[in-house]
């Protein structure tokens, strides 16, 4: 019988294997050359690797993050159904862990690639990874799957906790003295402020000052800080000009 995964803790939960279960496993997704399948598999490394580094400082054993390959590969090497049984496990052991950290105080910090985060945003972290990738099993068509994108602690999140990571592929791009700074707006709330050169970015909650790069809607503005795009494109709006907006977008690819 599998553990149960507390709805309260992780609302996002159902609703995405709601979604993996409309799809066949070899479906495609809006995640670039992911389908169904991959997704499951790099969402049963997440949530293994939340659990295994969150549970190791609360023994007071903290241990490194590993890379993606070193704890999804032995996961694509499963038959559909074991893969499957594996997601449900250890979402329900970060679950456990992610209850007893409860109990810590939420201003603790956590080794976490290369940088670190608080405890209460492990749970959080692997909140977005579900809404994020179930959105990129449905796109924009379930809106179940999708509404969570427009609540505000998916873009706090993704600056305050991921803004770091989800600019350095795009980094990488720029060449030497290129520099760009943008300002993604959304109506009644702070910009997101992003400015990057070949080798310093920096990425803010500011409140809205001179014009937008491009403006949109909350979840909108989230896709795009993940390096996707929403169905329809005009959500999306700017008059800052083709050149500036493409290389701001090249810079929100994703990671």
């Amino acid at each position: 019988m599998r553990r149960r995964i507390d709805d309260e803790r992780f609302p996002e939960w159902r609703p995405f294997t709601e979604a993996v279960q409309r799809r066949r496993p070899d479906a495609g997704t809006w995640c670039e050359a992911w389908t169904v399948r991959d997704i499951v598999a790099h969402q049963a490394g997440n949530a293994e690797e939340l659990a295994r580094v969150l549970g190791a400082h609360l023994r007071g054993e903290p241990v490194g993050t590993r890379g993606f390959a070193e704890r999804e590969d032995p996961l694509r090497a499963l038959s559909d159904a074991d893969l499957w049984d594996a997601l449900h496990d250890r979402m329900a052991a970060l679950d456990e862990v992610a209850a007893a950290a409860e109990g810590v105080s939420a201003d603790t910090d956590v080794a976490w690639t290369g940088r670190t985060m608080k405890v209460p945003w492990f749970a959080e972290h692997m909140r977005e990874e579900l809404v994020l990738h179930g959105w990129d099993i449905t796109g924009d068509s379930d809106l179940r799957v999708g509404a969570p994108l427009a609540e505000p602690w998916m873009t706090s999140h993704s600056v305050v906790a991921v803004g770091r990571p989800l600019l350095a592929k795009g980094a990488e791009r720029l060449r030497p003295g290129e520099r760009i700074e943008a300002r993604l707006r959304v109506r009644n709330t702070d910009d997101v402020a992003i400015s990057a050169d070949a080798e310093h970015t920096t990425i803010a909650m500011a409140g809205p000052e001179g014009p937008a790069t491009l403006e949109t809607d909350a979840a909108a503005r989230v896709l795009l800080l993940w390096g996707r795009r929403p169905g329809d494109p005009s959500r999306i709006c700017s008059d800052a000009g083709p050149e500036i907006l493409g290389r701001v977008r090249r810079l929100l690819s994703g990671y």
